[in-house]
C-alpha cells in the first residue's frame, strides 16, 4: 500500500512495485489522477487499485487500511510517502499552517503504521518504510514545519523499528534527495526560480545530477523486498551525496 501515490515519487514506487509482481493499492487524496494512476498500472499488466484517502484523518487511514486487506487478503508492505512541503520562516509559520503540516508528514504515517501492524503481524511480518527528508535531520529555515515533521517521523521510525521487531515487521526511514517532481518544479516556478538554475544546482551535487523518482524506486523496492529481512531502524540516503558532502561553491541551492 503507496499513500501520496497519485504521481511523482508514490506514483513511480507503485509502478515500480507492480511490475514486480506486487498487489498495489494506490492511496492519495486526489481522486481522478490516483483513480487514473492505478488504470495506467492496469493497463501495464499489473495489480493495482486506488482508495482515496486523506491520511490526517484517522477514520480515513484506518478504512485504507481496512479496505486494503478486504481487497487483497492480507498486508504486506506499507510506503508511507504522501507528504506536503509548503515553505515558511518562523515567524511565517501559523498555528493552522503548522497543523496541516503535522497532520500530513506525522500524523498521517502515524495512523497508517497503527493499523497497518496489525496486518501485518498476521502475515508474519512484513515492512514500513516512511519517506523522510534530510530536513528531518538538518532542517531549512523556511521550512520549519515541514523539518519538525519529518524529524519526529524519524524518531517514529526508529521508536516502530524496535517495538515491532519481535513481530517480524522492519521500520526503515528513506531519504529521496532532491527530486524534480511536477510539484517541486511548480513550486520553485512561483518563487522565480529557473530550470536552468535548477539544473546547474543538480550538477553541483556530489554525484552530478538531481534524484529521479526511479532513483528512491529502487530503494523502496529493496526496503519492502526479502533482500532486506535484517535491515531495520536504518536511514537509506538516496541523495547523490548531498547529506555529508558540500555543494559546489557558488553553486545555486534554492531553500
Amino acid at each position: 500500500m503507496v499513500t501520496g501515490a497519485a504521481q511523482g515519487i508514490g506514483f513511480t514506487c507503485a509502478r515500480m512495485l507492480a511490475a514486480e509482481g506486487g498487489r498495489i493499492v494506490l492511496s492519495d487524496i486526489q481522486q481522478t489522477q490516483g483513480e487514473a494512476a492505478a488504470a495506467q498500472l492496469t493497463g501495464e499488466g499489473g495489480q493495482a487499485v486506488f482508495i482515496r484517502a486523506d491520511v490526517g484523518s484517522e477514520t480515513d487511514c484506518a478504512h485504507l487500511i481496512a479496505e486494503t486487506v478486504r481487497i487483497y487478503g492480507r498486508l504486506d508492505g506499507l510506503l508511507n510517502n504522501a507528504g506536503w512541503y509548503p515553505r515558511a520562516f518562523l515567524e511565517e509559520t501559523t498555528t493552522e499552517l503548522w497543523d496541516q503540516i503535522q497532520n500530513i508528514n506525522l500524523r498521517g504515517p502515524f495512523y497508517c503504521c497503527k493499523y497497518a501492524a496489525l496486518h501485518l503481524r498476521a502475515a508474519g511480518g512484513g515492512s514500513i518504510v516512511n519517506v523522510g527528508s534530510i530536513n528531518g535531520i538538518e532542517g531549512l529555515p523556511n521550512l520549519v514545519a515541514y523539518s519538525a515533521a519529518k524529524g519526529g517521523l524519524l524518531a517514529l521510525t526508529r521508536t516502530l523499528a524496535g517495538a515491532l521487531a519481535p513481530d517480524r515487521i522492519r521500520v526503515n526511514y528513506l531519504i529521496p534527495g532532491w527530486v524534480l517532481t511536477e510539484g517541486e518544479l511548480a513550486l520553485h516556478a512561483k518563487t522565480g526560480v529557473s530550470r536552468e538554475s535548477l539544473e546547474k544546482a543538480g550538477k553541483a551535487l556530489a554525484l552530478g545530477r538531481h534524484q529521479i523518482p526511479e532513483d528512491s524506486g529502487y530503494a523502496a523496492l529493496y526496503l519492502l523486498s526479502d533482500e532486506s529481512t535484517q535491515v531495520t531502524g536504518t536511514i537509506l540516503n538516496v541523495d547523490a551525496g548531498a547529506s555529508f558532502l558540500p555543494i559546489q561553491p557558488g553553486a545555486p541551492y534554492p531553500g
